[in-house]
């Protein structure tokens, strides 16, 4: 990786740190001291405003760090935290098997388990399936820097294994969470029943599309967000500022120049799956898409764009030879697991029905 690479994980590694802002802040109070101690008019008059703002900052962090142990008292792990790597991950496991497959839920961008949590209490009560908050995630650690699709892809498993699921595993991953999951199957085949993929993102949007600006925007704001937090400022959906670095990390391969360097071990190919049942839910149109078609020039250029993004939507398929295509209902977009999660649970229960029928 660049050099510029390394530095800006460690100084994600080092912003996810909730302790961070008392020491920021007793520096900026120590620089202030001294510009006073020199004595000089302007040095005094600087050296005390400094000091004013290092004393709000500190009374800040110190909001922070108050907020963070409030929450983690108030509101426990519902599940289980496994060790993965030195790093505590969350899994939230229900329902029991019945001798089909156990299936596991993953979430879209990097958002944590709950994201998926009334689908997964949905099949719970029919079979065993199991909620994952990804490091850096809900319950979970932040993890080590970088975060990216391979390395979680490596300590998913670990984690199930860990936790003493048992295999296989059916995994259902909606966007992100679904390129994550086919990259979960791709290095252990062994652990995978099959595959739902909930309008997984295909990485030719990321290589190939028109320009995108709204990852960028994305990422510049969680890097704010948790400069906020760190100082007390803002809460966010939670009070700590790992989960935004983390996702800050993992979001910088969804770049084209991010692309080139892990594409390797991030996309899944044709082929790549053998026969492993899976199956493709997307939406049949761009709804939620607007934006996106917006930035064109013309009508041509946004008929262009269109069928771009329907095509990709469809290139999981070929990863394996034993795929079957299934849309959402009329009206849906890419945010159809929570506009229509019966629709979703009863796919993933005709896939866990149709591998216990056939299981040993």
């Amino acid at each position: 990786m660049r050099q510029d690479g390394r530095v800006a994980d460690s100084l994600l590694a080092l912003l996810s740190r909730d302790w961070l802002g008392v020491p920021v802040a007793v520096l900026v109070v120590a620089g202030g001291g001294l510009l006073v101690g020199t004595g000089a008019a302007w040095a005094v008059a600087l050296g005390g405003l400094v000091m004013a703002v290092g004393v709000l900052l500190a009374a800040g962090a110190v909001r922070h760090l108050v907020l963070v142990a409030r929450e983690a008292r108030g509101n426990p792990p519902p599940g289980r935290l496994v060790d993965v790597g030195g790093h505590r991950m969350h899994l939230l496991s229900e329902g029991e098997a019945g001798g089909g497959p156990t299936v596991v839920w993953v979430p879209g961008g990097h958002a944590p388990g709950e994201d998926l949590r009334e689908l997964h209490t949905m099949l719970a009560a029919r079979a065993r399936s199991v909620l994952v908050d990804r490091l850096g995630t809900g319950w979970s650690d932040v993890g080590p820097f970088p975060r990216t699709t391979a390395v979680e892809a490596q300590e998913l498993p670990a984690a199930l294994e860990e936790a003493g699921e048992r295999a296989p595993f059916v995994f259902v991953g909606h966007s992100f969470g679904g390129l994550l999951v086919a990259n979960v199957a791709r290095r252990r085949p062994d652990l995978v029943a099959g595959l739902v993929l909930l309008d997984p993102t295909p990485l030719e949007v990321i290589a190939f599309a028109p320009p995108n600006r709204q990852l960028a925007a994305v990422r510049r704001g969680l890097l704010r967000t948790a400069v906020r937090q760190l100082f007390g400022a803002r809460r966010g959906p939670g009070p700590r500022t790992g989960p935004g670095c983390a996702a800050a990390s993992v979001f910088a391969e969804l770049t084209p120049s991010g692309l080139a360097r892990v594409g390797w071990e991030t996309v899944v190919y044709d082929g790549d799956l053998g026969d492993l049942p899976l199956v493709l839910v997307i939406p049949r149109d761009l709804i939620g898409g607007e934006a996106v078609l917006a930035g064109a020039r013309d009508a041509a250029e946004a008929e262009r764009i269109s069928r771009f993004y329907l095509r990709s939507r469809t290139r999981y398929l070929a990863a394996s030879t034993s795929s079957r295509l299934v849309h959402t209902p009329a009206g849906t977009g890419h945010d159809f697991p929570h506009e229509a999660p019966e629709f979703v649970v009863g796919v993933v229960e005709d896939l866990v029905r149709e591998l216990g029928a056939v299981s040993p």
